[in-house]
């Protein structure tokens, strides 16, 4: 009656499950970061090398911005960056580390701001770079919280711990 569940094909669906939610991910971000930006007219550079600068401004003046610019420009680039954080050690093993998903974020961010800055698709903003990184270790943060609750629930059962 009872039908036993092969724990390598459930691994291997799990798998690929999370492949497809990166692969929407990161179309998603493509799209988001290049493509349903406004463009800068060449002759207009739109850059911040000053960390913290931009954050400064949209604490000093929230009242100034409506309330979804003020979050977006905020919370938003801290959100949208925090599945890379948990599914690049989900992922890849190699990436699972504090440090790695933390330079992960980061050269992430770079390669995305210097793209935006030459190609005139949004701006190049150190801050963008900081609260990027940010949300790819919280989203490593949580990784962490869900692994090591799912560990502790399957104490015996490896197989179920076994994803990546």
């Amino acid at each position: 009656m009872f039908q036993i569940i092969n724990l390598k094909k459930v691994r291997k669906i799990l798998k690929i499950i999370f492949w497809l939610i990166f692969f929407v991910y990161f179309c998603y971000m493509l799209y988001i970061l290049f493509l349903g930006r406004y463009r800068i007219p060449a002759t207009q550079e739109n850059y911040n090398i000053i960390p913290f600068k931009t954050i400064k401004m949209y604490i000093d003046y929230y009242d100034h911005f409506n309330f979804t610019i003020w979050f977006s420009n905020l919370f938003g680039n801290v959100l949208a960056f925090m599945p890379l954080g948990f599914l690049a050690p989900l992922l890849i093993k190699r990436l699972n580390g504090f440090l790695k998903v933390l330079f992960l974020s980061f050269f992430t961010t770079v390669i995305v701001e210097s793209i935006q800055l030459t190609y005139h698709v949004g701006g190049f903003d150190v801050d963008d770079i900081i609260l990027n990184t940010i949300g790819g270790v919280l989203g490593y943060l949580v990784f962490l919280l869900v692994y090591t609750n799912i560990k502790s629930l399957s104490k015996g059962h490896t197989e179920f711990t076994n994803i990546r």
